[in-house]
């Protein structure tokens, strides 16, 4: 697949629209296909407004300093949108194919069955679904190898998170491909196994309804929450993996909070789980003994913590929150 690689987006929705900013914004030619019969003045309906939210997106880039005005037209003219019945050419020559269809697995096998008969017997093809595992469709599509999932995190042009989880069948060297693509974009993939939920919406919805659990029994208001989450939370792990903050803290710190918060607040919720015990057992409680979930031996820890202190202030700055010291003691 080349650098600059034909985009196909199945669907033109919010998330083949999403995607069709992020690579036209980065040099690819993209087309969006709509996957329903419509009458022609339906279509041109969709087209239009398609384009009409493409042509917003890039606008307020340029407002917000990523690109100027005048870019705004060669942008747009690298994107279109074509019926159903025209995908034929437009898949023809993708050198990758996403598909942004509703949640619905029979739809999705459906759309993505009869592109692969339509592509190229090396287009890659993806799945962006947050749902619906990788094995759950593969079984649908031809050549199968060439297919995984391919998570983006909305807005699609701005996040630059993508989760990609291969399936049984996908060949690592797809992953390969997919990966080099996306960090052609200035995209940050990572690659999880077929589980539900991926990363982020895993951790994401244990942290959603714990905070909407906490407005329910009082502990603090939505806006004291959401300040909260900002400036500690967020903060930290703006900086921090999570499971790189466990390391910086000590994974021994976690395995005894979660033992307290299991009984006070009476819910396994928060029981630790074993991967905390076992580390503690070995040995691996985190920077303190060398190791934890990352390695540090032979990392200079003490640059190690300066640059990460360093990250922290500049967020400081970013917030308006960094101030100088009060010299004056009167």
């Amino acid at each position: 697949m080349s650098s600059r690689a034909n985009i196909a987006c199945l669907g033109a929705g919010r998330m083949g629209r999403g995607i069709a900013v992020a690579f036209a914004y980065a040099g690819h030619t993209v087309t969006m296909i709509d996957i329903k019969a419509r009458s022609a003045e339906d279509f041109a309906q969709l087209g239009a407004d398609a384009l009409s939210e493409v042509r917003k997106t890039f606008a307020s880039l340029a407002k917000l300093g990523l690109l100027t005005e005048t870019d705004v037209d060669p942008l747009i003219a690298r994107v279109s949108v074509v019926q159903a019945s025209q995908s034929g050419a437009a898949l023809s020559k993708a050198g990758m194919v996403f598909e942004g269809v509703p949640e619905v697995v029979e739809l999705k096998r459906e759309v993505l069955g009869a592109a692969s008969r339509q592509v190229a017997p090396d287009t890659i093809i993806a799945s962006t679904t947050s749902t619906i595992l990788v094995d759950d469709l593969s079984g649908a599509i031809e050549n199968p190898r060439r297919f995984l999932n391919v998570h983006w995190l909305n807005p699609a042009y701005l996040i630059p998170l993508v989760e990609v989880s291969p399936g049984k069948a996908t060949d690592p060297t797809i992953i390969d491909e997919v990966k080099a693509l996306l960090e052609g974009i200035g995209k940050v993939p990572v690659v999880c196994a077929a589980t539900p939920g991926f990363i982020v919406p895993r951790i994401q919805a244990l942290a959603m309804n714990e905070a909407a659990r906490m407005v329910e029994e009082g502990v603090a208001s939505a806006e004291e929450i959401d300040k909260a989450i900002r400036y500690g939370f967020g903060f930290r792990y703006a900086v921090l993996g999570l499971l790189e903050f466990i390391d910086w803290g000590g994974g021994d710190i976690l395995y005894y909070a979660s033992r307290y918060l299991e009984g006070a607040l009476g819910s396994d919720r928060y029981r630790a789980p074993e991967v905390i015990s076992r580390n503690m057992h070995e040995g691996r409680i985190g920077l303190r003994t060398g190791a934890g979930f990352l390695n540090y031996s032979g990392m200079d820890v003490d640059a190690y913590r300066v640059k990460r202190l360093q990250a922290m202030v500049d967020l400081l700055r970013h917030f308006d929150l960094a101030r100088p010291p009060v010299r004056d003691r009167n």
